[in-house]
């Protein structure tokens, strides 16, 4: 069983900048994290088994819905201690940090935000707690990067829908209450509904042979028929910005918790490199080792500047879609790296589960991809900074 000995790093003191309360949260959040996960998460990574006992104690520490007021049962923090939070999870396990995300803000964000005010005390309350919980169906086989191509659709039936189609990698999917699910309507529109398991032909297969995000549960949201009543369907607010300005949310949480995970590479190669003695003196004296070490740390404190920033911009109502896109690609290149070149320092050694380096690098190749990959938030940025879309095949004319 491997020790939790995490010190987190802070190279330009920007704990100074946060709040006490946000400091309290994230220590919450941490010293849980080192008592009731840390000790069991390879165990379950190995297994590919997603560790349920864990929900309660997720509620707990307020990583369901943190910023969800407290009329609706969430703790009403504000966007940093959310961010903070992700960071704490994914800085033991990207598949943890998952579970978490979605049911904050891929769940409670909608129906929060675009749900009746009956939905929202029927649900939030009990998603705030661990004792319902959901996933956000968008993605399909054949629509990824394009989730307005969806073919998943409802018909009206009267006093309910009919709901056919299929979502897949969907987290949570095994094991939700219920499912947040967009689908087009007969005129094409996008609304989101809610699916309450147990509704006939509604089922959640999930998904094996996962080599990434192995401690969190991912499967298929299959409708089949699926009769939805019409008080289930998101009342807010309709049209692909709808699932969108979820992902926003989740993209917010993505990108503090990459970073998390890795500040926690950089750690452990740090402590590594330290007592690791080869030719007489240890590895952190050599020039190569030192190089890898002030990147990794060089990176990890511009991407906390980045999402302090961010976060206050979001605090105050500000943060554009694009700004949030840019932290979680920066967040997952620069984990990715950093994780790749603490392997490196840690040698042989690195690939063992002793440390949780080559845990991280699997389930950032998962991190980098979801919720909008590598790519398509580069070209987000440049479409931002631009003008020009690059999605489309036709170019306005230049004038």
């Amino acid at each position: 069983m491997r020790t939790d000995l995490y010190t987190h790093p802070d190279y330009y003191n920007v704990d100074d900048l946060l709040t006490d309360e946000q400091k309290l949260v994230r220590e919450a959040a941490r010293a849980w994290v080192k008592k009731e996960v840390s000790p069991i998460i390879d165990e379950h990574y190995e297994k590919a088994t997603f560790p349920k006992h864990l929900i309660k104690g997720l509620g707990e520490i307020g990583a369901f819905g943190p910023y969800i007021p407290e009329q609706y049962g969430g703790p009403g923090l504000d966007q940093i201690s959310y961010g903070l939070i992700m960071q704490e999870l994914e800085r033991c396990d990207s598949g943890l940090r998952s579970t978490a995300s979605v049911q904050s803000s891929l769940v409670m964000y909608p129906i929060w935000k675009y749900g009746s005010e009956e939905q929202r005390m029927k649900y939030l309350p009990k998603l705030a707690t661990g004792e319902f919980m959901g996933c956000f169906g968008l993605t399909e086989p054949d629509h990824g990067s394009n989730p307005g191509g969806m073919i998943t659709n409802f018909k009206d039936a009267g006093d309910h829908v009919i709901l056919n189609g299929a979502k897949m990698w969907i987290s949570n999917a095994p094991f939700a209450d219920i499912a947040v699910v967009w689908a087009k309507n007969e005129e094409g529109r996008i609304h989101g509904l809610i699916v309450e398991r147990g509704m006939e032909g509604f089922t959640t297969p999930e998904t094996h042979g996962k080599l990434s995000l192995r401690a969190s549960a991912t499967g298929e949201l299959v409708f089949d028929n699926v009769k939805v009543p019409k008080e289930n369907i998101l009342p807010g607010r309709s049209g692909l910005g709808a699932p969108l300005s979820c992902l926003d949310s989740a993209r917010f949480g993505i990108a503090w918790g990459a970073l998390g995970a890795a500040m926690d590479c950089y750690d452990q190669a740090l402590r590594y490199s330290k007592e690791r003695v080869q030719f007489g003196v240890p590895i952190g004296a050599f020039q190569l080792t030192q190089k890898k070490l002030a990147e990794m740390i060089t990176e990890i404190t511009k991407a906390q500047l980045l999402l302090l920033r961010l976060g206050q911009l979001r605090d105050a109502g500000k943060a554009t879609s694009a700004q949030i896109s840019m932290a979680k690609r920066n967040s997952c290149e620069i984990a990715l790296n950093i994780a790749r070149e603490a392997r490196q320092i840690h040698g042989g050694m690195g690939i063992t589960s002793e440390y949780s380096i080559m845990r991280h690098m699997a389930n950032l190749e998962s991190v980098v991809t979801y919720e909008g990959t590598h790519d398509i938030h580069l070209l987000i940025t440049g479409m931002d900074v631009t003008g020009f879309s690059a999605f489309t095949r036709e170019m306005p004319e230049l004038k």
